[in-house]
Parts: C-alpha cells; structure tokens; sequence
C-alpha cells in the first residue's frame, strides 16, 4: 500500500537528490483558460523530468542481493534516465531498453548515465516484454517504469511541493501514461486535503487508463498512437488502477493538435521546453469546466529533441495562422511577381519562400503558377493579405503549407 509514512519516506531520501522545481505562475495561461494557473516545472528536474522521484527512491529501498544482480528496466526515455542516473549514484549496473523509436537525446542522455541500452520494438509495451524476458532469463533486478508502488510513492512526492507553494491549490492535473505518476500525486494529495480535486490528462490516441476506469478493470488498448511519446502506453498499470479508482477525480484527453499549440505557447511565454508528454496538462486547462480556480499544471518533462521541436514549432504555427501558403494563377509577363510582392509588403506580411512554376499549364501563355510562403500576425492578418490580393484581381487561394523552413 501507499501510505502516508511511505511519502514521508521517500521525501527523506529525495532530500539533496532534487532540483527546486517551485511553482510557475501564468499570467498567459490563466488569462486564456479564466482560472488562476501555475506550473509545476518538472522539466526542470534533474534528468529532465520528474521520473528521478520514482526510479531514485525504489533503488533505495532494494537489497544488497536486488543490487548486486544489476537492474534492468523499459522506457520511452524519461524512466530510462532516472534508473541510470539512480543506478549511477548507487554504483550499480543497469540496463535500459527502450523503443526504437525513442528521441535520440533521451537514448544519448541514458548512456551518458552509464547505461547500457538496448533498442527493441515500436513502442514502450514492445521494450517493456524484452525488458522482463531478459530480467527473466539473466537474474536482473526489474524495476517497472510505473506499476510499481514504490516508484508511484517517490513520484507522489511531487504533492508534498505542490501544497507546500500553494496550500490552497483547488486543482491539481497531472499526465497519465501508466498511471505511476498519477497514483502517487492523487493518494498523497487527498491524504493531505481530501478536498482537492486530482484529474488526470491521457491524449486521445492513447488512452488506456481512462478506458480502464470506465470498465472496471485493465484494457489494453490495439494501438497507442500520439505524439506524446512518453505516454504512448496500450497497457497501464494493474497496482495503479485502485488508487485512481479511489481518488482521482476524473480524466481529460486531449488531441494531439493541442499540444502543438501548447508547445507554441509554451516556449513563447514562458520560454521553457516542455516535451508533448509534458504538455498535457497545459493543453487541458482549456477543458476545464470551471472558473476563477487555483489549478496546479504538473509539467512532467522536457527532454525534446531539436528535430521534433522544430517540426513541432512549424505545426504550431501553421496552426496559428502564423505561417501559410497561398496560390496564384499570373499572367507570364515581366512585373506579375512584383507587383504580388508589393501587396503583401503592404500589408505587412513576412514572404519565407516563393515556388514560381512556369510549367503548370501546357501553354504558358495561359499563365504560370506562383506559391508564396509568409509570416502573418496570425488568422485576421492572413485574411487581409488574401483579400488584398483579392481586391487587386489576384484569384490568391491558400493552399496546404507542408514545410516552411527547408532550405
């Protein structure tokens, strides 16, 4: 069970290990959501995420024998850090697998740990079922990324800070993957005040928990499909499930497309990076069905690649109107392409790419085709630029904006 001297605990040995990660206020985001809204910036917890609680705190509870066999766990790349950088300070072997698929920087930091990594499957489920066999057939220590009970207690450690900076917090939200995370901050916040409400974000697209409390007992979902990466679980955790029956007030998902934006916002408001995991509390702030409430956002972590954080960056502001293509049919005569240019230079918009394509049409006396990538201030301004071109006999119609920046 997960009790109140089990947190006490676990605090105690965290004590030195943290980073202060106190909360954040957002004047941005509590102005966009109508309630008063802070963050919890695990992403800026050492390895990058709050997983250090859990994995740090299970190793100090093992045995001479749990450690001397040497430890092996499975991860999308949060967990993975955790045990090895644990593991490190404990002077212990681990072994880490982890998907294919998983961002190199959270693979790289792992090794840097003193990891040895192994690369399996398409995804966490995939890593995990390599993980036991080998912990099976070798004698290695596993120790789950989320259902285990330890690692939810020194994950709900996280509640202890939360009540601490904010005594009269109303709403905590906190990511759900396997549910380790949230089990623990749920159990200890209402054994601190049982008045709080705990609700747990999922993406759409992987779901699993939420289904799971809807039946009654584990589903395993046929996909897990989200850019989330460190939540992309078919499978939650069986331990977990009681206690978020128990006290977890309800579940938001949200779409993916929203944590595009929220990373847009994110990095512009607050200039943190936060990875899609990570920003699923951000992005429920506006599901919430209330007003004028102290809501704590758990920002879970931050280890993003810079390849995805520019693909995502690109999303977002497409999403935003911010970025976008639009078409035209001209004339093939000389100053066609300057006086286009002139239109948009007028109405302030920002040209990253001009595609002038002499060859759409057979006879190019029937005109050419200029596409035109820019920048606007976002949905209004885009308008104005379209329905200037419009005014001045240019048929401008957008077209999907595939890439922005390519060189």
């Amino acid at each position: 069970m997960m009790r109140l001297e089990d947190f006490k605990e676990a605090r105690r040995v965290l004590k030195g290990i943290l980073r202060d990660t106190s909360l954040v206020h957002s004047p941005y985001f509590s102005r966009t959501s109508g309630n008063n809204v802070y963050f919890k910036p695990e992403n800026m917890q050492v390895t990058g995420a709050y997983k250090i609680r859990g994995a740090y705190y299970t190793i100090s509870t093992l045995t001479d024998e749990e450690r001397e066999r040497g430890l092996i766990t499975a991860s999308a790349g949060n967990h993975a850090q955790g045990v090895a950088y644990a593991a490190q300070r404990a002077g212990v072997p681990a072994t880490v697998v982890m998907p294919t698929t998983t961002p190199l920087i959270k693979v790289e930091n792992t090794k840097n740990y003193g990891a040895r990594v192994i690369l399996h499957g398409s995804g966490f489920d995939d890593a995990a079922a390599k993980a036991e066999e080998l912990a099976a057939g070798q004698g290695l220590t596993y120790i789950h990324p989320f259902n285990d009970l330890r690692v939810a207690t020194g994950q709900g450690t996280i509640s202890y800070e939360i009540f601490s900076d904010l005594p009269d917090v109303d709403i905590i939200l906190v990511p759900i993957g396997g549910g380790g995370l949230a089990s623990g901050v749920a159990t200890l916040a209402k054994l601190l005040n049982p008045n709080v409400k705990v609700i747990g974000v999922e993406p759409e697209g992987a779901a699993s928990m939420k289904a799971s409390l809807e039946a009654g007992h584990i589903v395993t979902l046929p996909t897990a499909e989200t850019i989330a990466d460190g939540v992309a679980v078919k499978t939650p955790g069986d331990l977990c499930l009681p206690y978020l029956q128990k006290y977890l007030d309800g579940v938001i998902t949200v779409p993916d497309e929203e944590l595009v934006n929220c990373f847009l916002d994110m990095t512009e408001k607050h200039k943190m990076i936060v990875e899609n995991a990570g920003l699923l509390t951000a992005a429920a702030l506006y599901h919430l069905d209330c007003k004028d409430q102290n809501v704590v956002a758990i920002l879970t972590g931050g280890n993003m690649d810079v390849i995805t954080m520019a693909s995502v960056i690109q999303h977002g502001l497409i999403n935003r109107s911010r970025v976008f293509t639009f078409s035209v049919h001209l004339p093939d005569r000389p100053g066609e392409l300057l006086n286009v240019a002139s239109i948009v230079a007028q109405q302030n918009g920002n040209i990253i790419k001009l595609e002038h394509n002499q060859f759409v049409n057979i006879n190019r006396q029937h005109g050419v085709e200029l596409r035109v990538t820019l920048e606007a201030f976002g949905a209004t301004h885009k308008r104005a630029i379209l329905d200037s071109l419009q005014s001045r006999g240019y048929d401008a119609k957008e077209v999907g904006t595939s890439t922005v920046y390519d060189g």
